[in-house]
């Protein structure tokens, strides 16, 4: 039995029909009942003790910071003698030294480590769903605001991350950490033209030269100084890297390519475009 954390979560979500395609034996961790969601579902939440009998196999995603919702995981894993957690990391813990926004995964690694269950941590870059962030300013203006200039990523689609995650938790054999990234490393300029041509129109870039700028547009009543100064740092690591981080996980791992951006982009143009 293994058991899903965040799914309903982009890729929690994903992470339930891979797993049903592949005929598992599963249930999801939800804090309410689902009827959309195809899946056995256990009512609980991380705030508390969890009830983890019967599971071998977990996967973990913990949303927002500190550790509270981690240890609690882990104690009630122990208990129930899981064998392995598979833990939604971000790439930002291979950072040297680790940056704000990769800290907070680093010491859930950290934990996950010393309890002395196996575990295999999946790094991704940014997922191509944040491409719905730009949503308010493209109806609006028709822009989308650039803060990196130069900056490339590899952007990857939460699919692809939880087909990798599925094959780990599936499958004997795996790493202790995973990379998972898209095919193409993009400057958000050329995002967003991608994204222009799949939606049939222009859509303007403007860039942002003072990542402060961006925290207070995203923000208009003021972000927490600890998240603000988080963004700032990540803002200028990102327009630093002119290169791109880039892995042949999803291919290694799963057997397939992962999707390019405007693959993405022309499977999901529909619901971009009603956003509208």
């Amino acid at each position: 039995m293994l058991l899903v954390t965040g799914a309903t979560g982009h890729v929690g979500r994903a992470l339930v029909d891979e797993l049903n395609r592949r005929g598992a034996e599963f249930r999801a961790l939800v804090r309410s009942t689902r009827p959309d969601l195809p899946a056995e579902q256990q009512v609980s939440d991380l705030d508390g003790p969890l009830d983890l009998r019967g599971v071998e196999k977990l996967f973990l995603l913990v949303p927002g910071t500190g550790l509270t919702h981690t240890a609690n995981v882990i104690a009630a894993a122990r208990a129930a003698g899981v064998r392995r957690i598979v833990y939604l990391s971000s790439y930002a813990v291979l950072g040297d030294p680790v940056p704000a926004m990769g800290r907070w995964h680093h010491e859930r690694e950290r934990l996950i480590q010393e309890s002395g269950i196996a575990a295999t941590f999946l790094r991704p870059t940014g997922f191509m769903t944040n491409t719905f962030d730009w949503l308010p300013t493209i109806p609006s203006g028709g822009y989308v605001l650039d803060p990196i200039g130069p900056g490339r990523a590899a952007p990857v689609d939460p699919a692809d991350i939880a087909a990798v995650a599925a094959a780990v938790l599936l499958e004997d054999g795996h790493s202790q950490a995973y990379t998972v990234t898209g095919p193409e490393a993009l400057t958000l300029a050329e995002q967003v033209a991608i994204l222009g041509t799949a939606l049939g129109r222009t859509v303007e870039v403007r860039p942002i030269e003072n990542p402060e700028e961006a925290v207070r547009f995203r923000y208009p009543d003021g972000a927490p100084p600890e998240l603000a100064a988080a963004i700032v740092e990540g803002l200028k690591l990102m327009r630093a890297d002119t290169i791109g981080l880039r892995t042949d996980v999803v291919r290694r791992v799963t057997g397939r390519e992962p999707r390019t951006y405007a693959e993405w982009c022309s499977e999901h143009a529909s619901l971009l475009n009603k956003g509208f």
